[in-house]
């Protein structure tokens, strides 16, 4: 018996075995959910169906656009029926953003970051409630980083986002909470991701993550996964709004 038996999740954002969307889904799926994945586009399914068996349970979403989500959940309400979850753990800045100063950020730039990393929040749940997708109770949670509270070298404008981010986490936890959907976050402990590798000076940034946590290991995927397999669980029913930190006590420093 796991803490998710019976309940379907939908998953946005693994790129690779490394992602921390991907960890999530292997923790929950060890709890007994079933899993439903989305893809960008042609390129990111190649990459994603490698750590896929069946690959039906693939879904093209595009989160730059409210018609490709909207025509991604028919598909998955059409084909799995209403789904418990959906785990948030999509985000996307320019990389010459992510070097150096904040000042070079352009307004295109800010904009996209906003619109791929922030937005697409809203927009996913907007979509999920108005096709009647999720069930009562159900959860939502994204992915942010403590560079939304504190000025982390190269992080600039996504640290600007992930604020925003968790803004929005705040409100839709307060406006879907009477349709029984809770909403929450993990702010995750810097790890070697494909996301992490963009940032400048990103080794620096994860040997000192390291040195700050209260052992001296990093955190894991199976440790952020874990987390997340316990928020989309009936666990949780209490846990509304929050942001929860999974950084091996980086934070507190």
């Amino acid at each position: 018996m796991g803490i998710l038996d019976n309940k379907k999740i939908i998953v946005m954002g693994v790129a690779n075995k490394r992602s921390i969307a991907r960890g999530c889904a292997q923790e929950m799926a060890k709890q007994g959910a079933e899993i439903i994945y989305t893809y960008q586009n042609a390129r990111m399914k190649k990459s994603v169906s490698r750590l896929v068996n069946d690959e039906t349970r693939l879904i093209e979403c595009d989160v730059s656009s409210d018609e490709s989500i909207d025509d991604a959940f028919r598909e998955i309400k059409d084909r799995f029926g209403k789904v418990d979850g959906i785990v948030h753990a999509i985000a996307y800045a320019r990389k010459e953003e992510l070097d150096g100063s904040i000042l070079s950020t352009t307004r295109s730039g800010y904009a996209l970051a906003q619109d791929v990393s922030a937005y697409s929040l809203l927009a996913v749940s907007k979509s999920a409630h108005a096709l009647e997708l999720l069930n009562d109770p159900a959860s939502i949670v994204t992915l942010t980083y403590f560079g939304s509270e504190r000025a982390i070298p190269s992080y600039n404008v996504m640290g600007v986002v992930k604020a925003a981010l968790e803004a929005n986490v705040r409100y839709l936890a307060r406006d879907m909470g009477e349709f029984g959907v809770r909403v929450n976050a993990i702010s995750a402990g810097a790890m070697k991701t494909l996301a992490v590798t963009g940032i400048g000076g990103h080794s620096d940034l994860l040997k000192v993550s390291q040195e700050r946590t209260v052992d001296n290991k990093s955190v894991t995927l199976a440790e952020i996964g874990g987390t997340c397999a316990f928020l989309m669980s009936d666990l949780s029913t209490g846990v509304v709004g929050d942001v929860i930190y999974v950084d091996k006590g980086v934070h507190l420093i």
